[in-house]
């Protein structure tokens, strides 16, 4: 693969360059954790081997042209120009950040720094890494445009892409800003994208000590982070769902993926961005309990606290010598009914809104101690593009609403998830604590078909939740039965024409439909099968149709499936339609309708109907596949 890229003889999909699976992403993996081997251990050879894995790289890239390198960069290849940036900061050569540079994708970087989301449709986790790059060599270099296009970047993930928990994308990929309602699925918010997106909070943060990205850091810490491990087995979660009556699915650690490894990062790091300096201010950002040692002070600060399960926070000082210091204490967003700061009993007077720092000046000595309460509130926070559709918040807690045991088989049901009856969106008016449970509610009286329970969102394992319900009035509620009443009709209708159905992924159908396939898998979504083919890959079936009549194919699909999802349809080898259902008609199965030229059928009672990918794309899935009379 290396004589050739370094040739310019280069082949570049999405993941693969020249056959080769992301090369570029796995160095930066194995050059970050030789950093940490040399940063906290000492060893001097991982930095040495580091130097020589760049060196080899140069090599390869140093005499390719622009349009070879940007060629090149259309393969993902994570933070490399994070590493290169840490390779220059700790030698000193010049040619490494040069190097860092030489891996800057310009379609996608280059929007940013100019102020245009270029996310919709592409490959998340692609793009976090690379402005991480941006925002250390910044750092290194001064040069503000990275700066910039960090941030323009992180503000348009976090306000204008991200569901209530912090996480972001479904199915990997990035939606339309702002359009979230539909966009709801058992592949919703990768792990990795948040542990990458609190790494670009850290260094946002670093440079100006703002609240509303440490509200955004607890939000993503306390709500999928934590949210995304067992608390028994320690099994981690690739794609937290977000799915209406959805479960958890656990990540097996033999199968080895990069939510796995990062996931083991993710929770030894929760001693992390709790504490920040500048200059003689002690920054408070996190309530996670904890030890402060800040030798050039002479000075200890114990964090206690039992945070969210309490609400309050308590700080002791440890110093030999008076120190002059503002501590800075987050106060935070969503304190809607403030916050109290008592320095030795006494009440300090607060000045500061919530979403701000609240800060103590003063000499602190030996013995002193901080008292901070935060008495938690409901609210509701709703969907961006749809009010009727919200989330329930206990302070920092997104709260999900319990629906049974996760094996329950009713819970794709679209009656299985229950509505909350009301007009009044003042949550407190309708949840009453659970008596003896930590931060758990249970409504009253506007539960339908019945009550539902809530608990925190981290809390809740092995059972069937919703984090997003659906707000009805009576007559919405209404309007919405007449709606489910009509789509049941069509069915009916379709069923009615239907000359032969064919049902992917279950075996006995696809023995009857002589269904033939290469690079294929099953799959099942909403509790239905399908059949999806990948790169390289096709599928098909022979199905019946009503010789010399008229008819039609009709295909099922899901609407919201993301990613480069381009294909071809044909029958009896002649292609007669061409489908792309990325991000088609989101949130809802769909029945698609394609015309069958009728000298396809003259004097048939069978035809051949298969699914053929572009090249770089992957066909379906598909749910099911129809012939039906076609109406005259």
């Amino acid at each position: 693969m290396e004589d050739e890229v370094a040739k310019g003889n280069i082949r570049a999909q999405g993941f693969d360059l020249n056959g080769i699976w992301v090369p570029f992403y796995t160095e930066h993996k194995v050059m970050a954790g030789l950093f940490e081997a040399y940063d906290l251990c000492g060893n001097t050879k991982a930095l040495e081997i580091n130097i020589r894995f760049a060196d080899w790289l140069n090599s390869i890239v140093s005499g390719l042209n622009e349009e070879q390198i940007q060629k090149m960069l259309n393969c993902e290849h994570g933070g490399i120009n994070e590493s290169l940036a840490e390779l220059y900061a700790k030698t000193g050569d010049e040619k490494y950040m040069k190097m860092s540079r030489i891996f800057h994708h310009k379609a996608i970087l280059d929007p940013l720094s100019n102020g245009i989301d270029i996310l919709p449709g592409k490959h998340a986790n692609t793009q976090i890494p690379k402005l991480v790059g941006l925002a250390r060599r910044y750092e290194l270099s001064g040069d503000s445009t990275d700066r910039k296009t960090a941030e323009f970047f992180w503000d348009r993930v976090v306000n204008h892409h991200s569901y209530v928990t912090g996480g972001h994308c479904n199915h990997e990929y990035f939606g339309p800003p702002d359009t979230l309602r539909n966009q709801l699925s058992d592949e919703t918010t990768e792990t990795c994208n948040v542990y990458n997106m609190l790494k670009l909070s850290e260094h946002l943060f670093e440079w100006e000590a703002s609240p509303k990205v440490a509200d955004f850091y607890e939000r993503a810490l306390f709500n999928h982070i934590l949210s995304s491990q067992h608390p028994e087995t320690g099994h981690v979660i690739y794609n937290l769902s977000l799915e209406m009556g959805s479960h958890k699915e656990y990540q097996d650690p033999e199968s080895f993926t990069c939510c796995v490894g990062s996931g083991m990062e993710n929770h030894s790091k929760y001693g992390r961005n709790i504490f920040f300096h500048n200059n003689d201010e002690l920054y408070i950002s996190q309530f996670i309990a904890a030890e402060l040692t800040w030798k050039e002070k002479g000075l200890k600060i114990r964090q206690e606290t039992n945070f969210p399960d309490e609400q309050t926070s308590r700080l002791v000082i440890s110093c030999e010598e008076t120190v002059p210091l503002t501590i800075q204490i987050r106060y935070p967003k969503w304190a809607e009914n403030g916050m109290q700061i008592k320095v030795n009993g006494k009440n300090k007077r607060i000045k500061e809104k919530p979403g701000s720092f609240a800060g103590i000046t003063r000499y602190w000595k030996n013995g002193d101690v901080v008292e901070i309460n935060f008495p938690f509130s409901l609210r509701l926070e709703t969907m961006p593009d749809d009010s009727t559709r919200v989330a329930i918040f206990y302070g920092p807690l997104v709260l999900a609403g319990d629906l049974g045991a996760e094996n329950d088989s009713n819970r794709f049901n679209p009656d299985f998830v229950p509505v909350i009856m009301t007009e009044n969106r003042d949550p407190k008016n309708w949840l009453k604590l659970v008596e003896g449970q930590s931060n758990t509610f249970e409504t009253q009286n506007v539960g339908r078909p019945h009550e539902i329970v809530f608990k925190p969102f981290y809390a809740t394992h092995n059972r069937s939740y919703s984090v997003y319900f659906d707000m009805f009035s009576e007559k919405g509620w209404e309007d919405h039965q007449r709606d489910y009443l009509q789509k049941l009709e069509i069915k009916k209708q379709l069923e009615a024409a239907t000359v032969d159905f064919f049902q992917p992924g279950e075996m006995q159908p696809e023995r009857e439909h002589n269904f033939k396939d290469s690079k294929t898998w099953t799959g099942q979504n909403k509790n239905r099968k399908f059949r999806e083919a990948d790169r390289g890959g096709w599928f098909s079936c022979e199905m019946k149709v009503n010789k010399n009549e008229p008819a039609d194919l009709v295909c099922e699909y899901w609407g919201g499936y993301t990613g480069s999802k381009t294909f071809d349809i044909l029958i009896n080898d002649k292609i007669i339609a061409t489908e792309n259902i990325s991000n088609k008609n989101p949130g809802e199965f769909m029945n698609v309708t394609y015309e069958i030229p009728q000298n396809l059928i003259s004097g048939k009672t069978k035809i051949t109907v298969k699914f053929l990918p572009h090249d770089g794309h992957r066909a379906g899935p598909v749910f099911g596949v129809r012939t039906v009379k076609r109406e005259v």
